[in-house]
């Protein structure tokens, strides 16, 4: 009576003895080889740095703008990709639950009933035969793999890698998104300041034009003078025309971004076009770590290594368990009496001995993917490194580049001002006030595409650090 409990227990004693090692290598971070800072970063003072922990997913909160708030929160609910996304994401979750469920034994429920009337005309029939043989079962059965080689636990850590890489998916897209929306808004608020600058041209030149015409029909003037007015005039129409066309097919941009087709958007002014935010001294290279895509690629290896172990483990034999607990009887009345149970214990073993190369192969094709893994994360942190370092260099340069434009622009203003006594004096023809209007009117525009450049940069900048800084980190 005291044996039977101790061989059901020895195919679980097995399980647990046999169940410690796991095939094919552990996954070991490679060294970070990239430099230890971004040297296109502004200088820190004394040893300040940006830590990790700094790093603000809500980075267009930086440019201080509700509106642009408004349409990246309405994008990253809205947005088809982004939506697309999250259910894969979900789809990754369930294969991980589906993976992780194998770890444990399965237990499946069964019922049978059967009534057998046997042939007069077989060996098996005699006198004392019954007429139907009735049969009723019922019982619980258990199938359970042993992990000896950790070819499970494999598997289970390649699902959920790839589980982290799909959220970290999710992220890249989300990030890509609100950049995409960041960049479309601040298009369109340049638009709208060079719309507001046009109509000041606009305006002026109708001016100009009507003293022109006064001048003309006084005797004052040539003819010639209304002529290259009303042209010029015209040139600054057709500009405004272009300008407007351009503001409503970024406004049709934004509602596509944020999934809503009959978004409308109030024009701004020309002070309301943010300032692009500035970097922190002192930015570490390993903040690109935080990156979605970086981790993405990452994930993308560990579960490329435990896939090496998955195909390793076809090398060895593999464990069953088996079980079953029940009751049987002829009648459904009898089914659970005294005396109608049964049960069952089993451990079968199944061993490779000759597959032609076949599982060699196999390994082999883990291990390659493993390597193209690795060779596409580097990859990918040179690429962040590399953009990172682009938009540092265009942040720097643009702000350059805006200080020239703003005192360019502030010169023509004084030169048009002069140009116009002159004219008004009769020291100078109407064609020196042509000159420059249009030379005013360019270095405005000019001013603003500089500034949108300059905030371009920035969201660039979000974009490759994998989010902004903490306000209060510069």
């Amino acid at each position: 009576m005291m044996r039977r409990p101790l061989f059901r227990l020895t195919p679980l004693a097995l399980a647990v003895l046999l169940s410690g090692c796991a095939v094919g290598p552990d996954y070991l971070r490679p060294a970070n080889w990239l430099p230890a800072m971004f040297k296109e970063a502004p200088t820190a003072v004394a040893t300040a740095e940006v830590e990790k922990s700094a790093i603000d997913q809500r980075w267009w909160a930086l440019f201080k703008d509700p509106t642009l708030d408004s349409l990246i929160d309405r994008a990253l609910r809205q947005n088809a990709d982004l939506r697309s996304a999250i259910a894969r994401v979900e789809q990754a979750d369930a294969a991980a639950r589906e993976a992780g469920a194998s770890l444990f034994p399965g237990v499946d429920a069964q019922a049978a009933g059967s009534n057998v009337h046997l042939s007069e005309k077989t060996a098996t029939w005699s006198v004392n035969s019954p007429e139907v043989l009735r049969a009723r079962s019922a019982g619980l059965s258990l199938s359970y793999e042993l992990d000896v080689w950790g070819r499970v636990r494999r598997s289970n850590e390649a699902a959920r890698a790839s589980l982290l890489a799909s959220q970290y998916g999710r992220d890249s897209i989300r990030l890509s998104v609100a950049g995409l929306v960041a960049s479309s808004y601040l298009n369109l608020r340049a638009l709208d300041a060079q719309l507001a600058v046009t109509a000041q041209s606009l305006s002026s030149r109708e001016e100009s034009a009507k003293l022109v015409k006064t001048r003309v029909d006084a005797g004052l003037v040539s003819p010639l003078d209304q002529y290259q007015a009303d042209s010029a005039l015209a040139a600054v129409q057709a500009q405004a025309a272009d300008l407007r066309r351009a503001r409503a097919l970024a406004a049709h941009q934004l509602a596509l971004l944020t999934g809503q087709p009959d978004l409308e958007i109030a024009t701004g002014e020309l002070a309301a076009l943010p300032l692009p935010p500035q970097p922190p001294a002192g930015l570490p290279a390993d903040l690109i770590e935080s990156r979605p895509d970086v981790r993405q690629a990452e994930q993308q290896v560990i579960a490329a290594n435990a896939n090496i172990g998955v195909a390793k483990a076809a090398y060895y034999p593999k464990f069953a368990l088996t079980g079953a607990l029940g009751s049987e009887s002829k009648t459904l009345s009898d089914l659970f009496s005294s005396g109608a149970g049964t049960w069952s214990t089993g451990l079968s073993l199944l061993m490779p001995i000759l597959d032609f190369g076949r599982t060699t192969a196999r390994v082999d094709q883990a291990k390659a993917i493993n390597e193209q893994s690795l060779i596409a994360w580097q990859k990918t942190l040179e690429t962040a490194y590399k953009e990172v370092r682009d938009a540092l260099v265009s942040l720097r340069e643009l702000a350059a580049a805006e200080a020239a434009q703003q005192q360019r622009a502030d010169s023509a203003g004084k030169a048009l001002d002069l140009a116009r006594l002159r004219y008004d004096a009769g020291y100078s023809g109407y064609l020196d006030v042509l000159d420059a209007q249009r030379t005013a009117n360019d270095a405005q525009l000019a001013l603003i595409t500089t500034r949108q450049a300059r905030l371009g940069a920035a969201v660039e900048l979000f974009r490759a650090l994998g989010g902004g800084w903490q306000a209060d980190a510069s």
